[in-house]
């Protein structure tokens, strides 16, 4: 979703993104601006939109910026996602902790099938993962019912390590392969796909 949003306002200029370039870029600015003072999710995207055209050479006026946030209700799940929730739905509750805010969670919803129990956004806890807001919030809602949290996550440095250090049970999504650095510590459980995960809690 990201590339593709870049890309089709870039074409209005003839400019072509490298999508290997873009796509670090975009992860590593946005985790910078997330860290200062907490800001909505869409001025967010707008500051990294900027940031990382000049670093690219597209000279993209601030006015235009709007165009990242306008492209997240367009932002599609992986295809085994909507399968691999219902199944989930079907035995357990299930809940989501999201890094954006209410309203653009509100407009990507409507692409995932199931429903959920419990919903943390970066705007209700004023804070963005790795940050622990979310992870304690959600530990506050569902109070005796943490020994029973598992948490499946594809971000090891947004979501995994905090789990960790949180004591909570955590799937890793490795869809990438990504090798942990040395000190980072192993998650209660590894695999390559959200199906994957499913079979380890008996919900495939």
């Amino acid at each position: 979703g990201v590339y593709q949003a870049f890309q089709s306002e870039a074409d209005r200029d003839g400019f072509t993104i490298d999508r290997d370039v873009l796509i670090p870029r975009f992860i590593e600015i946005q985790h910078e601006i997330q860290s200062g003072s907490y800001e909505l999710y869409a001025e967010v995207l707008r500051r990294t939109a900027v940031r990382v055209a000049a670093e690219l050479g597209w000279q993209l006026e601030s006015s235009r910026s709007q165009f990242l946030p306008n492209s997240v209700p367009r932002w599609m799940p992986f295809r085994e996602s909507n399968a691999q929730l219902e199944r989930f739905g079907k035995k357990y509750e299930m809940g989501i902790l999201s890094n954006i805010d209410d309203k653009l969670l509100g407009a990507t919803r409507r692409h995932l099938r199931g429903d959920l129990d419990l919903v943390v956004t970066a705007q209700q806890v004023r804070s963005y993962k790795p940050d622990p807001a979310h992870f304690k919030e959600c530990a506050r809602r569902i109070e005796k019912r943490k020994k029973n949290w598992v948490h499946v996550a594809s971000s090891y440095e947004t979501d995994v390590a905090e789990c960790l250090k949180q004591k909570v049970a955590v799937i890793w999504v490795n869809r990438h392969g990504q090798e942990l650095e040395p000190g980072q510590k192993k998650p209660t459980a590894e695999v390559k796909t959200f199906r994957e995960a499913g079979k380890l809690l008996n919900a495939a």
